[in-house]
């Protein structure tokens, strides 16, 4: 697969996790709970982690939520933010409770000493700070002057960057977002040829899953095609698990992260098994059993079955009441369709164990070609 040249922006260390500078594009969330609820933040928080993520941020608009911050850090994995808007001292809070990142717009709390105090502390923490500006709530004067444009979001970034540059504070990351995907793409594009901080993609309220997944999709994967983009976030109206999901299929689709890819056919009149339903099953079991990255593919015929298998780490094909499975390109067996998806995990368990006789688990009886399925 062609590699994507990427833009070569600053790196900046969120915990122990790189961001920026050629390190893999992050991907990140949010989570839905009461902050101030630590074991349920935990827990999602845990669920995420196993989906996949490898930042997470949490919303702070009460001091009990930001004085939870410290107990909720202790107990998970990966970089914690905090979600701060227009009161400083949750801020500060924040920081003492350890967190890995504020996000927080420097414009947006007030005075200017309150700024110095908040920029002075994360500088001695080494606590990075996203700016982040949504199309959603720009400055009145920027509105008036430019409407809801992608000049009017680099404009707010600007301010906001020069605020934390003019206290010799460097350790940013960016975001532009916007519901309408043409004017976010346009603004991530501008703000790319003005700043050389890392940029945090995203479409903000997207919609639901269906919606929601094809918003960002386009948006985020126009710009990581591009090269342009150093972590994201899918934002859905759907369980936090399923932003990371799509998160990581955006990644693999465009060759920047490899995972558990299953590939399957539309179906047609020439399918004789339920193709639909086939491929949920594989893909939902693949997705919550396997880590190893690999290929595998779900066909409904002999039409097509043999010649995408041959691309495939692992595929099986239907046929009525039998499925073939193949291994590395090649048949291995016939089963009974009741069984196909079983004895394909099978499979895939053994090959996790390690080389063993590629006929170890085929008695002569199922050896066959696939046009043999559809004859029995």
């Amino acid at each position: 697969m062609t590699s994507i040249p990427r833009k070569n922006t600053r790196q900046v260390k969120i915990g122990p996790v790189t961001v920026g500078g050629g390190a893999p594009v992050r991907i990140q969330s949010m989570t839905t709970t009461h902050t101030r609820d630590v074991d349920a933040t935990v827990d999602q928080i845990q669920q995420l982690t196993e989906a996949g993520c490898e930042i997470v941020r949490v919303a702070c608009p009460t001091e009990a939520d930001a004085r939870s911050l410290g107990k909720i850090k202790s107990r998970i994995k990966i970089p914690l933010v905090a979600d701060i808007h227009f009161n400083y001292r949750f801020a500060l809070i924040a920081l003492d409770e350890g967190v890995d990142k504020l996000r927080l717009n420097p414009g947006n709390i007030g005075k200017k000493d309150r700024t110095v105090e908040i920029v002075e502390k994360a500088k001695k923490m080494r606590v990075p700070i996203r700016i982040g500006v949504n199309g959603g709530s720009l400055e009145k004067d920027l509105m008036e002057k430019f409407g809801p444009t992608p000049e009017a979001l680099v404009e707010s970034a600007k301010r906001h960057v020069a605020i934390l540059e003019e206290l010799d504070f460097h350790d940013i990351i960016i975001s532009l977002k916007a519901s309408d995907v043409p004017t976010m793409v346009a603004s991530y594009r501008l703000a790319s040829q003005i700043f050389d901080y890392p940029l945090h993609l995203g479409v903000t309220e997207a919609g639901t899953l269906l919606r929601g997944s094809i918003y960002n999709a386009i948006g985020i994967g126009t710009l990581l095609q591009e090269g342009i983009g150093d972590t994201i976030r899918v934002s859905l109206t759907a369980e936090s698990v399923e932003e990371i999901k799509v998160g990581k299929m955006i990644l693999e689709a465009l060759g920047l992260r490899k995972g558990v890819r299953v590939i399957s056919c539309p179906s047609c009149g020439r399918a004789e098994v339920d193709v639909f339903k086939l491929a949920n099953e594989v893909e939902s079991r693949a997705m919550a059993q396997i880590k190893d990255p690999m290929t595998i593919s779900v066909l409904g015929c002999v039409v097509n079955g043999p010649g995408e298998a041959h691309e495939s780490d692992f595929g099986v094909t239907g046929g009525k009441d039998k499925g073939m499975i193949y291994i590395d390109g090649k048949q291995r067996r016939v089963v009974d369709e009741a069984k196909l998806v079983d004895e394909l995990f099978k499979e895939i368990e053994t090959r996790r164990k390690g080389p063993s006789d590629p006929d170890q688990n085929s008695s002569p009886s199922e050896k066959s070609s696939s046009s043999q399925i559809y004859e029995q």
